[in-house]
């Protein structure tokens, strides 16, 4: 982009600043549009769930409903409690949308679709979500309501607390790939499922497991949406927050849900990989990325409508009890198994290959008990379950 606008006859300096402002627009398109779609995807996922319809007058099925809520929530008045403290309620959601925007300059989002491939973009990445840790405490302080602080205090220790484990989580794939920048830790997997970092062996599995555990809890996501809690909290650290500021928490809540299955993708799943014949359809690319990262955000709200909140005592001894200790077994663990077998690619390839078809048994396993239990749903109320075949 750079290229074009000196060859439209723009000095260098001028030229790399409005590529910046333009890709930083895109990306902003791009993020506001994501993280909207999602809220109308998760509640149309939800219905399915719960046997009901979800949105479906705005739009076909429903498709436009996050505009018109993100239109209601902008023309809302904009209230500030009496006895707050202004300034720090005014920023605070923007620290938890800059926290979550931020990411999306390191993101593959396919192979050579980058903003920019920094050699510290894991290290970027964790630091910049250090932010949304900032605004939902602040929110929580300067609302002046007990709910609001109870959630911002509940949201600072559970997300320092899982930080911990999410970052000895990512410390196996920058073992395994040698390099913190997001676009060097896809390249060194393939397209293949036993290519993916995911599968390469027993510690790398266990590792993708705490990673992922942590990460629903530092995105506030249920079983682990404690700061939040309206059955306990009323909306905890957003109850006081209305009109437009109450729309950039929860757009920042939603886009997180993408930058979840993101991150997941790029470091444990191959990212948008391709075989070799078609390594020049970057378009291809970006379509097996986006397909990668929509599997993850369906679990993802499978989870939040399938298990119940967790204690916060329970929430912790999760934490410092097992995830952590896990994650310094995962990292040790694979440390030892990269320098055994170091010169034995033929054992790496057997190991990661059994570990593909064990997930493919229990996957199969799995199916079958759901298509069992949706057979079971089916049996009237007052029928006899012996009275309908299962298979």
């Amino acid at each position: 982009m750079d290229a074009t606008l000196i060859s439209l006859g723009l000095n260098p300096m001028p030229a790399k600043i409005i590529s910046m402002v333009i890709i930083c627009l895109i990306v902003l398109i791009a993020f506001v549009t994501i993280g909207g779609v999602l809220t109308v995807v998760e509640r149309r996922i939800s219905g399915f769930m719960q046997a009901r319809l979800g949105p479906n007058r705005v739009g076909p099925q429903g498709s436009l409903q996050w505009l018109a809520d993100g239109i209601k929530l902008i023309l809302k008045e904009d209230l500030i409690p009496d006895g707050a403290d202004r300034t720090l309620f005014k920023i605070a959601p923007y620290f938890c949308l800059i926290g979550v925007f931020g990411t999306m300059v390191v993101f593959p989002w396919g192979s050579g679709v980058m903003v920019a491939d920094l050699n510290v973009g894991l290290f970027y990445f964790i630091s910049i979500t250090a932010l949304v840790v900032f605004g939902v405490l602040m929110a929580g302080w300067s609302s002046n309501n007990k709910w609001s602080l109870l959630g911002g205090m509940r949201a600072a220790a559970q997300i320092v607390s899982y930080e911990i484990p999410v970052g000895m989580g990512l410390l196996v794939p920058i073992l395994f790939s040698g390099t913190l920048s997001m676009g060097g830790i896809m390249a060194v997997q393939g397209w293949a499922p036993w290519e993916w970092i995911v599968f390469q062996s027993p510690f790398t599995v266990m590792s993708f497991c705490i990673f992922f555990i942590g990460s629903l809890a530092e995105a506030n996501r249920t079983p682990f949406d404690l700061p939040e809690a309206e059955s306990e909290l009323v909306s905890g650290y957003c109850t006081e927050y209305t009109g437009f500021r109450y729309a950039v928490f929860f757009l920042s809540e939603w886009a997180n849900l993408f930058v979840l299955g993101g991150l997941t993708t790029a470091v444990f799943l191959g990212g948008g990989n391709l075989p070799d014949f078609l390594a020049d359809y970057t378009f291809l690319s970006v379509l097996v990325y986006m397909a990668k990262v929509s599997v993850i955000i369906f679990v993802v709200i499978w989870l939040r409508w399938t298990l119940p909140r967790f204690r916060i005592d329970q929430l912790m001894n999760l934490s410092w009890k097992y995830l952590l200790p896990g994650a310094f077994v995962a990292f040790l663990g694979q440390a030892i198994y990269m320098l055994i077998t170091q010169h034995i690619p033929a054992v790496q390839t057997t190991v990661a290959v059994l570990m593909f078809l064990v997930f493919v048994f229990i996957l199969i396993r799995f199916f079958i008990r759901v298509r069992v239990n949706m057979r079971e749903q089916q049996i009237p109320v007052n029928s006899p379950a012996s009275d309908v075949p299962l298979t």
